[in-house]
């Protein structure tokens, strides 16, 4: 994890990211809550299916525009709500104070300002408030399918690197148009216009090989931080290892420098040329970083068929905190750490040894949540925490007298929509 620097192998700290403030309107369990952060650790403690989970997610919603459970709105939006807002206060020595707005109407969309000013697309957001979650459903990431892999992977290299994200939305768009026209050409059976496959295929070359190449690097540079996170969560002297695998179906021969993206472009144009007659009957692309998987290695054994449920959370662990310590040494500032009900299925020396991590230096602000208040009060102590409790009906009850109302970051009364005063042009549907 990260340390002050000064001796080999460490790095320099990051000043934090710091949110002082949350106001959440028709989110799920939450009509209208405003709850209030220090720095350091923040824990929720609340009986299931209070909201605590809704207040992670309202967060997320303001650091990445989506929810970290669904991408689906409508899901999140309270039953029979006109629409949802979330905003937050940050607090960045870099930047200053910062206030988010998220806000979305069904049938209008949604859209996010920064201060008074709207983002002219949703995934502008991304970055600028980097975010790191834990969660039950982080077991998918050892336990399941690929597709969570290269989701982990791209929220990690998008919080960081603009330029990927905007290679991974231009990738998308041209596959979706090159698997719409597989798709009606096997549909109705004919032949696809050859010169309209390769226009598409020439669209999604060069993103495709851009977001190839950088998962390379990202892998190199990514393994240092899981072996230093695993280290400090694991007493066994297990040694994990990621693998990305590209070109599975290609031709033998040497695997592409990831710094050559000309020579990584050229083998993906092999691989699309030698997937062409199976893409054309099965009428989708076959081949591209959409369908790549990240090997994850512990002992030279793969970790989905051969670990324990112990170690499978080890594992999972291990790469959280490795995202974090990858961020923070990237970025300007620490990412702000969510653990949603991590600690109900670990044992005590891994909840002492996390919630260590987690009262150190290493990490900015977290915010916890717990269903029993011992589960987090037996390792760190009280007073070193703030404690906000959730009760049944999404009540929040905070240990400090809250500030004047008038001060509160949400809408002022009377307000009848939340885009009310503030007019930005439309979203991009696909971030």
């Amino acid at each position: 994890m990260p340390t002050s620097a000064g001796g080999a192998g460490k790095i320099s700290l990051s000043s934090s990211l710091v949110l002082r403030s949350l106001h959440i309107r028709g989110v799920r369990a939450h009509e209208d809550t405003s709850i209030h952060f220090e720095e350091g650790v923040n824990v929720i403690i609340g009986p299931n299916g209070a909201g605590k989970t809704n207040i992670l997610e309202s967060i997320h919603l303001l650091c990445l525009s989506r929810s970290f459970l669904t991408s689906q709105d409508q899901v999140i939006l309270r039953r029979h709500a006109p629409f949802y807002e979330v905003v937050g206060q940050f607090e960045t020595e870099a930047r200053g104070d910062q206030k988010v707005r998220v806000a979305y109407v069904p049938g209008e969309g949604k859209k996010i300002f920064v201060g008074a000013s709207p983002l002219e697309r949703l995934t502008d957001i991304v970055g600028r408030f980097p975010v790191v979650v834990f969660s039950p459903e982080d077991q998918r990431l050892t336990a399941e399918g690929p597709e969570y892999r290269r989701r982990f992977i791209d929220n990690i290299i998008s919080q960081s690197s603009r330029v990927y994200l905007d290679h991974l939305l231009r990738y998308r768009l041209a596959l979706k148009q090159r698997n719409e026209l597989l798709g009606r050409a096997r549909r109705t059976k004919r032949a696809v216009d050859p010169v309209v496959l390769q226009s598409l295929t020439d669209s999604i070359l060069e993103p495709g090989a851009a977001i190839i190449a950088t998962r390379m690097a990202f892998i190199e540079a990514f393994s240092l931080h899981l072996d230093r996170a695993y280290e400090h969560i694991s007493e066994v002297a297990e040694r994990p290892r990621m693998a990305y695998r590209p070109f599975a179906s290609s031709t033998s021969g040497p695997l592409p420098a990831a710094h050559d993206v000309a020579a990584v472009r050229d083998a993906f144009a092999g691989e699309l040329q030698q997937m062409a007659r199976r893409e054309r009957d099965r009428g989708m692309t076959l081949c591209g970083p959409h369908r790549h998987d990240v090997d994850l290695v512990l002992d030279e054994l793969p970790v989905r068929r051969y670990a324990s449920q112990g170690q499978h959370r080890t594992f999972g662990m291990a790469l959280k905190l490795a995202q974090y310590d990858y961020l923070q040494e990237r970025g300007r500032e620490r990412p702000i750490l969510l653990l949603d009900d991590v600690f109900d299925n670990l044992d005590p020396a891994r909840i002492e040894a996390f919630l260590a991590i987690l009262g150190s230096e290493a990490i900015g602000q977290s915010v916890t949540t717990a269903a029993r208040r011992e589960i987090v009060h037996n390792h760190l102590e009280p007073a070193s925490c703030r404690t906000i409790d959730v009760l049944p009906g999404a009540r929040v009850r905070e240990p400090d007298p809250r500030p004047d109302p008038d001060d509160s970051p949400g809408m002022q009364a009377g307000t009848l929509t939340p885009y009310e005063d503030l007019s930005a042009p439309e979203m991009d549907s696909d971030s």
